[in-house]
């Protein structure tokens, strides 16, 4: 690879004109052998050095597109590592990638976990047990997600919860045994649930 132009585009950023044909932009903190002091007009860069410019310019690649999901929308590092593997982007420059954004915090999943339950109580009542293995389909950790439900049950009683999908189930007339399966599905304890039922009861 020869280098015929490069411009600082910040810091760490550098934009590479090379006789590949097309220009592409390197993270320097991507770069793992090359100094990026010798990244200048026509140096020559070959096998290993080549491949390390190559890898950065990919990982920034990455990246970018990391940040255009990112933009529009927490996202938990599970399923973002899909969505860039189904844009084509090699695994090993994915991970590089995501991990720098987690350095910066662009990318955090209790952060995600936390902006997901509160969307998702606007359409289901749903307890602890529930919820918490829908946030461990998308990938998030025992720890970010006992993090994240201790913080939502703090300003969301699982008791109100429950009583509103009671509710809703007694809309529909199911008997008891039913409802009380269902409601277990949501995930709400069996003694929590029996709580509502009776309380209703004597209401």
């Amino acid at each position: 690879m020869l280098i015929y132009g490069t411009e600082q585009v910040s810091p760490d950023i550098v934009k590479i004109n090379s006789d590949a044909g097309l220009a592409f932009f390197i993270r320097i903190s991507y770069l793992k052998i090359v100094f990026p002091e010798k990244i200048i007009q026509n140096a020559e860069f070959c096998d290993d050095d080549e491949k390390d410019i190559i890898d950065a310019g990919m990982c920034y690649a990455a990246e970018m597109k990391a940040v255009e999901y990112l933009a529009r929308a927490e996202q938990c590092r599970f399923k973002l590592t899909q969505k860039l593997i189904n844009k084509k982007y090699e695994r090993q420059y994915i991970e590089r990638a995501l991990d720098y954004l987690e350095s910066k915090n662009y990318l955090n999943d209790r952060r995600f976990a936390q902006f997901w339950l509160n969307g998702r109580k606007l359409n289901h009542s749903e307890g602890r047990t529930k919820l918490a293995a829908e946030l461990a389909v998308r990938g998030i950790s025992k720890e970010d997600s006992a993090a994240a439900l201790d913080d939502f049950f703090e300003t969301n009683n699982e008791a109100e919860l429950c009583r509103k999908a009671y509710e809703k189930c007694l809309r529909i007339k199911k008997d008891p045994e039913k409802i009380i399966r269902t409601l277990i599905s949501y995930g709400f304890q069996y003694n929590l649930i029996k709580k509502i039922m009776k309380s209703d009861e004597t209401e």
